[in-house]
């Protein structure tokens, strides 16, 4: 019987053998944590930056079948507009983040008028169903300026900046990208 009891005591590992052990699984998760951290910052700038190409996309399409008018804007000299049958008319107001919405997500004449169903006259649209979160701030606001010297991107500002004269769009912020020298407002 005591061979017996010797024999299973033996198949037990020792406290240097799990030391050793539980020593390399702490380096292994050193070397591996940061790279995860690193991943998920990557996928953040990576969202924002299809989130940006998806709102340009949008914004370039509604210029060009508005007679060259970005949104938030509407054309100068148009006829007056038809009644919005059945729907709700849009209220923003020239230069607005309101307008800007309203005229992307929802059924626009060529004016730039809007209207929430697909009444006569209201053959456009919509370019989007909501405005896209910039994932980096996670905030989905559009920021509009008439101006490149107004509002210019800024530590304490979130989601996107329009510029509505020329139609550039950024992410609203000074963060830097993954490169480390670049802004994230500059993509």
């Amino acid at each position: 019987m005591n061979s017996t009891f010797r024999r299973a005591a033996a198949k037990g590992f020792t406290l240097i053998e799990l030391l050793i052990v539980v020593i390399i699984i702490a380096i292994l998760a050193a070397i591996a944590i940061p790279q995860f951290s690193n991943t998920s910052t990557d996928a953040q700038e990576s969202a924002a930056i299809a989130n940006l190409t998806t709102l340009r996309s949008a914004i370039e399409l509604y210029r060009v079948q508005h007679n060259n008018t970005y949104p938030s804007t509407f054309v100068a000299g148009a006829a007056a507009a038809l009644p919005c049958t059945g729907g709700t008319a849009g209220d923003g107001a020239v230069n607005t983040e309101a307008a800007l919405i309203q005229q992307l997500t929802t059924f626009s004449d060529a004016a730039g008028r809007t209207c929430s169903v697909a009444a006569p006259g209201y053959s456009f649209g919509p370019y989007l169903r909501a405005i896209p979160v910039e994932p980096v701030t996670n905030v989905a606001t559009v920021t509009v300026v008439t101006a490149a010297a107004n509002n210019p991107p800024g530590a304490a500002t979130t989601g996107w900046r329009f510029l509505n004269t020329n139609g550039t769009l950024q992410i609203n912020t000074t963060r830097l990208s993954r490169d480390g020298a670049t802004a994230l407002s500059a993509k």
